[in-house]
Order: C-alpha cells, then sequence, then structure tokens
C-alpha cells in the first residue's frame, strides 16, 4: 500500500502541472457569417414577431390542421427519435468523466484420485503356492478456491480532449433540435399552402360551374337565334365547343382537390383519404406585412442558420480534441482482489494494487496529424456551409418580399384588365342581340372574361402563398415550444445545459 503511493502522489503532481497548462479550447470566431446586407430592401425594419404565424389567417380549421401536424407528422417522429439518439450520445461522452469499475467473483471446486502402487502382501491361507499380491494405495484430494475482486481505471483530462469531445457532442444534440426545428418551420409551411391551394381549387371549381351555367344559356341564345336563320351553324359549333371545353375542366380541378387532400393528410401523418374537414370556401383576406427586421435577425430567427451555426461551433471543439489527442494521456487504475481456499477466510486475504499509466505517441503513422487535418477540413466547410446558410436567409426573405409587392400591382393592373373585358363582353353581347351577325366578338370576350377570372383566382392564391413564403424565411422561436407528445407546448430546456458553462 506504501509502495502504491509512492507512485502516486509523483503522478498526482504531474496532472497538477499538466492541468494547469492552457487547454485547446477553440478560439471566438468573429463575424463568421460573413458580410450581410443592414437592411432588407422593402417594408419596415421593426424587429419581428415570433408568433404563430398561421394564427394571422384567422381561421380555426387551420390551426387544428397545423396542431395535429406538428404532433402527428412521421418527419418530426423520426427527428424526435434523431434528437433522442443525441441525447443519448451524450450520456455516453459524460461517462469518462467518472472513473470506471467493475467487480469479479469466481469460485472453484476440484477433486483429484490419486493412486500409488506399493510392495508385495503376504499369501494368505488358499493362495497358490509361492505367488504374492500387489498392494494399491488411493487418496482422494479436494481443493476449493474462492475470489472476489475490484478493478477501476480512470482518465486523466490533462489537455482537454475528453472535454472537447463532451462539448462537440453537446452542440451536436443542439444542432439536431434545430433540424427539428426546422421540419417543424417547414411543415407548418407545407400544411398552410396545401389548405389555401385546396380553397383555390375549390374556388376553381365554383367558377367552372358558374362559367359552365353562363355558356349554356349562351349557347341557347346562339341556337335560337340559328333555328330563326340568323346565324350560321358555324356559331353553334363554336359555342358548344367552349362548353365542353368548360365542362371538361370541372374533373381535372376535382382530381387536384383530392390529390391535394390527400398531400395534407400524408402530411399529418394519416393515411389518404382520411376526413380532413375545411369548410372554407374563399380565400383569407391578407393583413399588412409583418415587420422583417433586420438581416442579422435571421441569425437568431432562423432555426436553419442556427443549426449550421452549432455545427461550425462543434466542429471547432473537434479540432481542439484531435489537437489534445497527440499529447500524452495518463491513466490511473486500481485492483483490489481477495481469495482464500476457505469461504470464510475469503476477505481474510487481500491485495491492493494502484498504479498510473502516463502514454505518449511517438510513431503513428501520421495517425493523429490527420485526424487534425480532416478536423479542420471539417471545420473550413461547416464555415462555408453556414455562411451560405445566412445569404439564402436572407435572399429568401428578399425574394418573398419583392414577390409579394410585385404581385400585389399586378393582381391590381389585372382586376382592371377584367373589369374592361366585361365591359366589352357586355357591349359585344348588346351588338349581338341587337342584329349583329357575327359572334366572334362575342365569343372572344367571353373566352377573354372566363380566363382572366379563373386567372385571378390563381394570382390571388399565388399572393397568399407568398405570404406563407415570407412567414417561413423569417422564421421564428416558436418552435421552442415543441414537445414530442403534445405537439406546441411549453417544455423545458435540453439535457446538458451546465456544459455551456464550460463544464
Amino acid at each position: 500500500m506504501k509502495k502504491g503511493c509512492q507512485i502516486l502522489i509523483p503522478l498526482l503532481v504531474i496532472m497538477l502541472t499538466a492541468w494547469s497548462c492552457a487547454s485547446f479550447d477553440p478560439q471566438a470566431r468573429i463575424a463568421p457569417e460573413g458580410d450581410i446586407p443592414k437592411r432588407f430592401s422593402l417594408y419596415s425594419s421593426e424587429q419581428g414577431h415570433a408568433s404563430r404565424w398561421w394564427k394571422e389567417f384567422g381561421d380555426p380549421e387551420l390551426d387544428a390542421l397545423i396542431e395535429e401536424a406538428l404532433s402527428g407528422n412521421l418527419s418530426l417522429v423520426k427527428a424526435w427519435a434523431r434528437l433522442r439518439q443525441a441525447n443519448a450520445v451524450i450520456a455516453q461522452s459524460r461517462s469518462g468523466v467518472y472513473p470506471s469499475l467493475e467487480a469479479s467473483a469466481g469460485a472453484s471446486y476440484t477433486r483429484q484420485q490419486i493412486t500409488s502402487e506399493g510392495g508385495t502382501a503376504t499369501l494368505q491361507s488358499g493362495s497358490p503356492a509361492g505367488q504374492g499380491i500387489e498392494s494399491k494405495t488411493t487418496v482422494r484430494q479436494k481443493t476449493e478456491d474462492y475470489s472476489l475482486g475490484l478493478a477501476s481505471s480512470y482518465e486523466i483530462d490533462l489537455w482537454g480532449r475528453m472535454r472537447s469531445d463532451r462539448m462537440a457532442t453537446l452542440l451536436d444534440y443542439h444542432a439536431t433540435r434545430e433540424d427539428l426545428n426546422t421540419a417543424a418551420v417547414s411543415i407548418a409551411g407545407q400544411i398552410a399552402e396545401q389548405w389555401i391551394n385546396i380553397i383555390s381549387q375549390r374556388m376553381q371549381r365554383h367558377l367552372l360551374q358558374k362559367q359552365l351555367e353562363t355558356n349554356l344559356t349562351y349557347l341557347e341564345l346562339v341556337e335560337l337565334r340559328f333555328n330563326k336563320g340568323m346565324v350560321s351553324v358555324l356559331d353553334v359549333f363554336q359555342q358548344r365547343q367552349t362548353v365542353e371545353q368548360t365542362r371538361a375542366q370541372i374533373p381535372f380541378i376535382e382530381a387536384q382537390e383530392r390529390l391535394l387532400l390527400n398531400n395534407l393528410a400524408l402530411l399529418m401523418g394519416k393515411p389518404p383519404n382520411y376526413p380532413i374537414h375545411i369548410t372554407r370556401e374563399t380565400l383569407p383576406s391578407l393583413k399588412s406585412p409583418p415587420a422583417a427586421g433586420l438581416p442579422a435577425d435571421l441569425l437568431v430567427n432562423r432555426p436553419d442558420v442556427r443549426s449550421a451555426g452549432l455545427q461550425l461551433e462543434a466542429a471547432d471543439w473537434q479540432v481542439s480534441a484531435a489537437r489534445a489527442n497527440r499529447l500524452p494521456n495518463l491513466s490511473l487504475s486500481g485492483s483490489a482482489a481477495y481469495s482464500a481456499n476457505e469461504l470464510d477466510l475469503l476477505f481474510d486475504n487481500w491485495i491492493l494494487t494502484l498504479a498510473g499509466n502516463l502514454i505518449a505517441p511517438i510513431l503513428d503513422g501520421g495517425q493523429r496529424a490527420a485526424e487534425v487535418d480532416r478536423t479542420r477540413a471539417i471545420v473550413d466547410e461547416r464555415l462555408s456551409a453556414y455562411r451560405e446558410s445566412v445569404v439564402t436567409a436572407i435572399k429568401e426573405v428578399e425574394d418573398a418580399l419583392i414577390n409579394e409587392e410585385k404581385q400585389q400591382e399586378h393582381i391590381a393592373a389585372l382586376e382592371l384588365q377584367l373589369e374592361t373585358a366585361r365591359k366589352a363582353l357586355n357591349e359585344a353581347k348588346q351588338r349581338y342581340l341587337n342584329g349583329l351577325k357575327e359572334y366572334l366578338p362575342v365569343l372572344t370576350q367571353l373566352l377573354s372574361v372566363q380566363g382572366l377570372e379563373q386567372d385571378m383566382i390563381q394570382r390571388k392564391t399565388e399572393l397568399i402563398l407568398y405570404r406563407v413564403g415570407l412567414y417561413r424565411a423569417l422564421g421564428g422561436t416558436w418552435t421552442k415550444d415543441l414537445n414530442p407528445e403534445s405537439g406546441l407546448t411549453q417544455v423545458s430546456g435540453g439535457p446538458g445545459e451546465e456544459e455551456n458553462n464550460n463544464g
């Protein structure tokens, strides 16, 4: 025991001296996102809100659809499973902080039989003359052996390698959570887009049915004039073609609606033909555009940008771990063993061993140096990925702002065009009723009005979709309330928060 202490004390002195040296913690990065614009080109730079943006549409059915999707979407279920895996990796990385302890026990029983040969014995009466018998001696031995032992080992984190590994693992966990948040933002946006497109298809179907009735009325008018010999049969055929053209569009619109409902069911984690209740028949009206804030706000509000930043930070810690792994490591081990050949004497005999091992890499074929180079290359890759995610986020906001503003201008011009086309149709109709024989002007204006009416619904749909795209591009912190069991509810912070304090 005294000898073990004499070995241990110098090792502890070496350990404390080395521990006082600077570790390989990564240096803080200055503006890793690169140059970013100071403001967006359109709308105010006021701080945007981080609430659940879909409530701006004021539709309880949409709220229920998104809430159900955030708890049942299969991609999110997989994302929660990946997050649990990352949490388990954190627990594994923390195991190196504590010594390992293993227990062993054994018992053996040995039975031996030894036979030895002796001399010749004296003849007894009745034995043949001149003969004797050989004597044999048999000895039976039993051996019992009992053992009980404990063994422990612990690696001293001299250069912060294990700590760097833990920090990288913790940051990977938080990056995985941000990936989950990114998926939730995408799913909420997709649900809203499917909902809007379904309503748009229903409006298109109702419009086509109304246009079909109008075209049938015009067909009756043309047939009446044909029966009176006022127009040629060509006018009848042209109007019948218009009727059938309108009628042929209705099945296609109905099919599109069914496909959109199936897509919506899949996003909610349900099978096709799942009953989804959408009673709304008109597109929602838009409120004023949300405050876009500053481009720098996206670094906080966009979960994909946050994930890329965390992955970059994790790579920095991986470089620290790789650098520290090139230096000697110190491990301590201890064992206590008890053995005896009698069970009641087991604890009377014991052996205690303490040892320390200082292992320094000398020749490894350049493996550790190559690992440092590899991790540094990963840092370069993730730095570029982080900057790309920042630039992409800014571009998506800019695109959404421009698309919405120009779409509104386009719709305003389209409304004037539709109004003019309706006036022209009314004028052509009146002339036709007043005796003009040519039906082509009426047919031309009729097709123009109906095409513009259908186009108007599509353009207003695109305008709302641009608004959804703007909400998605701005991100938000509402995803922090996500819970795997019930969708959106407040939950506590993730595991390992103490590691953020360089624990």
